[in-house]
C-alpha cells in the first residue's frame, strides 16, 4: 500500500546548518567514513555546500507523480532526496518544479535519476545533485510513498537525517547523530588548520605523521640514482 508520512521528525536544525559548513568530505570523515553516497550523483552544476534535513520519496520509472505529493510535506530548510524504484534515467525534475520547491524554501534536490532544463535551474540558484541530465518528460499514472526509509545512492537515507552536498558529492548523517557528528567536524577541522599552518611552513607529512619507521618496516629503501641504475636493490 503506498503511503505518505505527514509528520516526520527532524534532525535539530542547528546541527543541520552547521554539518554544512564543513562539507561534505570533512563530515563524511568525522562519522567514520560512512554515509556517502555514490559517486554517480553529480552537481548538475557547480554550487557551494547546502546542508537540510530529509524529505524522501520513491519514484516508479519514468513517473514523477511523487515528487508532487512530496511538495506538499516539505518545509523550509529540507532537502528532497527522490529514488527511483528501479534505475531510470527520464528528466524527473526541472524548472517549473524548482519553482515550486524554491518557494517552499527547499534547499536542493538529491535524485538518483535524470534530471532536466539545467541552465534554467542554475540561474534559478536551485542546487540538484542527479544520476544523469536527459530531457525525456515524465508521466503521471503510478504512485509510490513519501517520508519513508529510502536507498538513494545506494546509501540508506531516512526521512528526518540531515544531507550534506557539494561539488565532492553527498553524504547523509542519521538524524540521531547529526549533533555528534557536528561536533567530530569541528574538531576534525581544527587539526586540519593546524596541520596545514605546518605544511605552509615547509614541513612535511612523513615527519608531521611519524611515518619514517613504518616505511621502514614495510621495506621502503632510499638510494642514489646511481645505484638504482646500477642495479643496486
Amino acid at each position: 500500500m503506498p503511503i505518505c508520512v505527514t509528520d516526520i521528525t527532524r534532525a535539530d536544525r542547528a546541527a543541520a546548518d552547521a554539518l554544512g559548513r564543513y562539507g561534505v568530505a570533512t563530515v563524511h570523515e568525522a562519522q567514520g567514513r560512512t554515509g556517502l553516497m555514490h559517486q554517480r550523483l553529480r552537481p548538475i552544476f557547480r554550487t557551494g555546500p547546502i546542508s537540510g534535513t530529509a524529505v524522501t520519496c520513491t519514484l516508479p520509472p519514468g513517473d514523477n507523480w511523487m515528487i508532487h505529493v512530496a511538495a506538499e510535506q516539505v518545509q523550509e530548510g529540507d532537502i528532497l532526496v527522490a529514488a527511483p524504484i528501479a534505475e531510470a534515467h527520464s528528466g524527473y525534475f526541472g524548472d517549473l518544479l524548482g519553482t515550486l520547491f524554491q518557494n517552499k524554501g527547499v534547499r536542493g534536490l538529491i535524485i538518483d535519476a535524470g534530471c532536466r532544463d539545467v541552465d534554467d535551474l542554475e540561474k534559478m540558484g536551485f542546487p540538484v545533485w542527479a544520476r544523469s541530465i536527459c530531457a525525456h518528460g515524465t508521466v503521471k499514472e503510478t504512485v509510490g510513498d513519501v517520508n519513508v526509509p529510502v536507498s538513494c545512492g545506494d546509501t540508506l537515507v531516512n526521512p528526518g537525517d540531515v544531507i550534506v552536498a557539494d561539488n565532492d558529492g553527498v553524504v547523509v548523517v542519521p538524524r540521531a547523530d547529526a549533533a555528534s557528528v557536528a561536533e567530530k567536524a569541528q574538531a576534525r577541522i581544527e587539526r586540519e588548520e593546524t596541520v596545514r599552518a605546518r605544511y605552509a611552513a615547509g614541513e612535511l607529512g612523513i615527519d608531521i605523521n611519524d611515518m619514517r619507521p613504518r616505511l621502514a618496516e614495510k621495506g621502503l629503501t632510499y638510494m642514489t640514482q646511481a645505484d638504482y641504475e646500477g642495479g643496486r636493490r
